[in-house]
């Protein structure tokens, strides 16, 4: 379809017949097709540039729209969460009624042209950043997940750091040491695919693992001083400037255990099999509870949790598209204007280039 065609075009930077079948002049009023066309008045140019510095991003639905899409997914603060078959609050298989599969595609496309857009304006401003954390039970889809919904912004404004393992350095420092490295500078995305949430869940069911961390003397009540001491370091980050987008992929366990049959049957995805999730599995019910309790003693007002559904691909990377420009809609980044004398200077270097032009024809 045309639509598809423009979608790929625009990524590419080149350009398409307008809907009506003609082409379009390009910026400025010249055309494109014909660089000899005689220049527009300066003046014109000027009026529109400034014009333009005002326009905010297009999008497929108000701000106001948007929120009401995502708002069966925030945590509240001080919420209790349960998840599970029997929750009532986060169902893993949930698909609002806001969008169709058949359709899911073409509004995912159009939200990552936003994100694109809204990136690109960030970069400019450089003054926020935006933390996108992703947490979620194996084969939930956090890969997948940022390679579809970052598909369409630039490369050099993006960070993905998926933390493995601690080393031997980094068990040397503070538990929060290594997330500090690597946040995202102002005017970039960062992601962080797991995150410090590993120290209140893995470590959680995995206690024996803070005998590698060399904490001094006896823990007592560990894991509620945690919480306590991320929310303030997460504070810590929105007042200066990080914008935090915490995301919970909720997959079922029904769900997983079809996933890993795949990864198992399939040859193509052998790759993405490990036994030591098959073995972690078995310790469900203790992740389940260690996210609940996550969930409901870290989700802020300046960093709250959304609970995405995970059981549909689909529907969980358009949801999380629509979190993420959700955050980048509030933060509304401005291209930075130039001072008048700086715009007429720029002006006068563009009259000497176009002259410059004239001779040379």
């Amino acid at each position: 379809p045309v639509e598809h065609q423009r979608h790929r075009a625009h990524c590419r930077g080149t350009r398409l017949p307008h809907k009506d079948g003609l082409q379009r002049p390009g910026a400025g009023g010249v055309d494109v097709l014909h660089p000899r066309a005689q220049a527009p008045d300066p003046s014109s140019v000027a009026l529109r540039h400034d014009a333009q510095m005002e326009n905010t991003a297009s999008t497929p639905v108000s701000h106001a729209d948007l929120r009401k899409r995502i708002a069966p997914f925030r945590v509240k603060p001080r919420a209790v969460v349960r998840l599970g078959d029997d929750s009532k609050d986060f169902d893993p298989g949930y698909r609002d009624q806001f969008v169709t599969r058949a359709d899911a595609g073409l509004a995912l496309a159009e939200g990552v042209r936003q994100l694109g857009e809204y990136q690109a304006r960030l970069a400019a401003q450089s003054t926020y950043a935006v933390l996108v954390i992703l947490q979620a039970m194996d084969a939930a889809g956090k890969d997948g997940t940022i390679k579809h919904v970052l598909s369409g912004v630039n490369p050099q404004g993006v960070t993905v750091h998926p933390f493995k393992v601690p080393s031997l350095i980094e068990l040397q420092h503070d538990y929060l040491w290594r997330y500090q490295l690597q946040l995202p500078e102002r005017g970039s995305i960062g992601i962080f695919n797991r995150s410090h949430y590993e120290e209140v869940l893995v470590v959680r069911v995995h206690p024996e693992l803070l005998g590698n961390e060399h904490l001094p003397g006896a823990q007592t009540d560990i894991w509620k001083r945690r919480f306590r001491e991320i929310n303030d370091w997460e504070r810590y980050l929105a007042d200066n400037g990080v914008r935090i987008v915490k995301l919970f992929l909720n997959l079922s366990k029904q769900e997983q255990r079809r996933r890993f049959l795949d990864r198992i049957d399939e040859p193509d995805k052998n790759w993405k099999f490990n036994v030591a999730d098959a073995l972690e599995r078995e310790r469900w019910d203790d992740y389940q509870h260690a996210y609940e309790e996550v969930l409901s003693a870290t989700s802020t007002k300046y960093a709250p949790w959304h609970v995405v559904p995970a059981d549909h691909k689909w529907f969980a990377r358009l949801a999380a598209s629509w979190i993420i420009l959700d955050a980048l809609m509030d933060i509304d980044p401005k291209y930075p204007k130039v001072d008048p004398q700086t715009r007429a200077k720029m002006l006068e270097i563009k009259e000497r280039l176009l002259a410059e032009g004239r001779h040379r024809e």
